[in-house]
């Protein structure tokens, strides 16, 4: 009996196994030939990934809509990922494949590695931070050589050691490239820019080998005037680590271009556009689709405050200046050493910028296409002297002391200083004057720049009321221009201190006619004379006049003029009076050449249709031999307009730029420049401030 249950139960589980292996092999055969199909595509991988499309970037122009910098259409490599190999010997072979062919056409392509292309192998020149970086970014010691990173970058990225030198450099670079711009699906790699037609034909042929690479067409930052005012202008490049940081909440990608200096970073907000969107969808790995969900928009256009001829007229002014100083005749050849200086040209009614010239100045095309040869020319091009050139006003500064003299009651316009040539209050420092001027008040004071008269009333005010006067003016502070400048500074015992100087009582008299510790920018001299035409109405200078969409057609805003600060008048004629010798300082500068009218005509500032004021300076460099020159001022002085600062490094004779500087603003033909003649001692005199 117990055997039959045995078996009975035996067969009861033979005839379970055998139901489950049916239902099996029904469910098999449902899967194989009913849902085969089906299961088959559900087999298959499918993804979708993104890719971003670039923006034209909006375009730079004048005030009459004249472009300096726009973009036209070129032709770029580029390397798609989702098309590329994924083994280190199928993209090393691209990458050389796509680098011979722009080689032997003579065209570069991108490559930052800061290290030589030829051996010795060493890092380039100022690019000490990249080469940190590069150190940082594959793990060597900060002592590791540039054949040490490059040794490590063959080993990292599979590069064959039988490859020659120029070849294993050539794709280093573009790896590492490739690794900086996080090369991905959503992020492909731009390996050559704006590439010549004949370089596209070829590329294209070859492209059956070229897995991944694709010649795209794409807007190409153009600097159609790459001579007017470059500084200000400025340039774009690829974005750096400390930039994406700071970016990348606001769309900014590894790859993307940033505006680096200038207008070109200022207003990068508007200029740069918004991206577009590429969707791709992937199936086992190969794109099946790709279509436009989202059309890139261009960025917005920049007007400028700037004419460019003006600006062009203007830099031209200043390098004839220059230049004649350096090949003068004169007897004793003073200023022949002028290397550099600055002009500055403000609206007086809105304070934009007219024009800003620097020199030595450069061309943008340069820069980008041959930086070594810019930076490496004599006198620091690079650096924009109207904005953040650092000089001593000299006796232009005679204008902010006569202001603060005037308005706190320390004189009136009946006062009368002495001048007997030397100041005599102290005993033991007894500082010159340029002339004898005997009894004058504070309008030929301004007029004759008597110095007498300046140091007593500055003794008489003490360094804070003249700093605090200087900084209302705009002197020594920020003056909130969009490329920004230099700050500067205005003497006093605590500005001593931070030069490590003793503040002196004496000092006091130096302050007071733009000597010592006082520091001030082009930019800062043409607000102050923007101020005096305004009677105290301080405006902030500005460079951007308007904002359009890409092509123009519409505003989308527009800069009005805004005041900083008004400087009361609590005399009711202090910017009078200082206007005032203003003018007689204009009419002043026609004396001094009593026979050589020949040559002083054109500068002369009498004979303008209307009356000019200035001031103007001699600063000292180094030493009262060691000088430069400066000026500023406004026309026309009852009505102004346009209000001007220059300054000549170790130059001479820079007021002779004024009435050129007014004659091409009203588009009139400036003087230029004769030669220097001999003079008289007497005739030179006159050419004091």
């Amino acid at each position: 009996m117990r055997k039959f249950f045995e078996r009975l139960r035996a067969a009861f589980f033979f005839i379970v196994i055998l139901a489950a292996m049916g239902m099996c092999a029904v469910d098999l055969m449902k899967i194989q030939v009913v849902d085969g199909a089906e299961y088959l595509e559900k087999a298959k991988t499918t993804r979708q990934a993104s890719q971003i499309i670039t923006s034209p970037r909006g375009e730079i122009v004048d005030i009459h809509g004249n472009e300096i910098v726009s973009n036209k259409t070129g032709f770029n490599v580029v390397i798609e990922k989702a098309f590329f190999p994924s083994d280190s010997a199928g993209i090393n072979r691209i990458i050389l494949g796509i680098a011979n062919i722009l080689k032997e056409d003579g065209v570069a392509w991108i490559d930052t590695l800061p290290i030589t292309q030829n051996r010795p192998y060493s890092y380039l020149e100022a690019r000490d931070s990249d080469a940190i970086k590069l150190r940082k970014n594959i793990e060597l010691q900060h002592y590791a050589t540039a054949e040490d990173c490059l040794i490590e970058l063959y080993k990292r990225y599979g590069i064959d050691e039988s490859l020659s030198d120029e070849e294993k450099r050539i794709i280093a670079g573009v790896r590492y490239e490739m690794f900086l711009r996080s090369f991905s699906l959503s992020n492909r790699y731009t390996f050559a820019e704006d590439i010549p037609m004949d370089t596209v034909v070829r590329l294209k042929e070859a492209a059956y080998t070229l897995d991944g690479m694709d010649i795209v067409e794409e807007a190409i930052r153009v600097y159609t005037a790459g001579d007017v005012a470059p500084h200000l202008i400025g340039t774009v490049g690829a974005i750096n680590a400390e930039e994406y940081s700071e970016n990348k909440a606001n769309g900014y990608a590894l790859n993307d271009v940033i505006g680096k200096s200038g207008i070109e970073k200022a207003m990068e907000s508007k200029l740069r556009g918004t991206k577009g969107t590429r969707t791709l969808e992937l199936l086992n790995g190969a794109v099946v689709s790709d279509m436009v969900t989202e059309e890139a928009v261009p960025g917005n256009t920049i007007k400028l405050t700037l004419d460019m001829n003006y600006q062009r007229k203007v830099q031209e002014i200043l390098e004839n200046h220059i230049l004649w100083l350096n090949n003068q005749t004169s007897y004793n050849k003073k200023g022949e050493n002028a290397n550099a200086g600055a002009i500055v040209v403000l609206d007086v009614k809105t304070g934009a910028l007219l024009a800003a010239a620097t020199a030595p100045t450069y061309d943008i095309n340069d820069y980008l296409t041959d930086y070594a040869s810019v930076i490496n020319r004599e006198n620091t091009p690079l650096v924009n002297r109207a904005t953040n050139g650092l000089y001593r006003p000299g006796s232009t500064f005679k204008t902010v002391t006569a202001t603060a003299a005037l308005n706190e009651g320390f004189v009136n316009k009946s006062s009368m200083i002495f001048c007997g040539q030397k100041y005599t209050y102290w005993d033991d420092y007894k500082p010159n004057c340029t002339g004898w001027h005997g009894s004058i008040n504070v309008v030929t004071a301004i007029e004759k720049s008597c110095n007498i008269f300046f140091y007593e009333v500055g003794r008489l005010m003490g360094p804070y009321m003249i700093e605090s006067y200087a900084n209302q003016y705009g002197l020594g502070d920020d003056c909130y221009l969009e490329t920004g400048g230099a700050k500067g500074k205005i003497a006093t015992p605590e500005t001593m201190q931070q030069v490590n100087q003793e503040w002196q009582a004496g000092l006091v008299v130096q302050v007071a006619i733009g000597q010592s510790e006082t520091a001030v920018t082009p930019l800062q001299m043409a607000v102050q004379a923007s101020t005096i035409a305004n009677k105290g109405v301080r405006y902030q200078p500005h460079l951007v006049d308007s904002v359009y969409t890409y092509n123009m057609e519409d505003v989308v805003s527009v800069i009005e003029p805004e005041i900083m600060l008004t400087i009361p008048d609590k005399t009711g004629e202090t910017f009078d009076l200082v206007t005032q010798g203003m003018k007689q300082a204009a009419a002043f500068a026609q004396y001094g050449y009593p026979t050589q009218k020949d040559y002083y005509t054109p500068y002369l500032l009498t004979d303008l249709p209307e009356a000019a004021a200035i001031k103007t300076g001699t600063p000292q460099v180094t030493s009262a031999e060691d000088t430069s020159s400066a000026f500023i001022g406004f026309y026309p002085a009852d009505d102004p307009e346009i209000a001007f600062s220059g300054m000549v490094e170790h130059g001479e004779y820079s007021k002779f730029m004024i009435r050129q500087l007014i004659e091409a603003y009203y588009n009139k033909n400036y003087s230029v420049p004769k030669p220097v003649i001999a003079r008289t001692e007497e005739a030179m005199a006159g050419l004091a401030d």
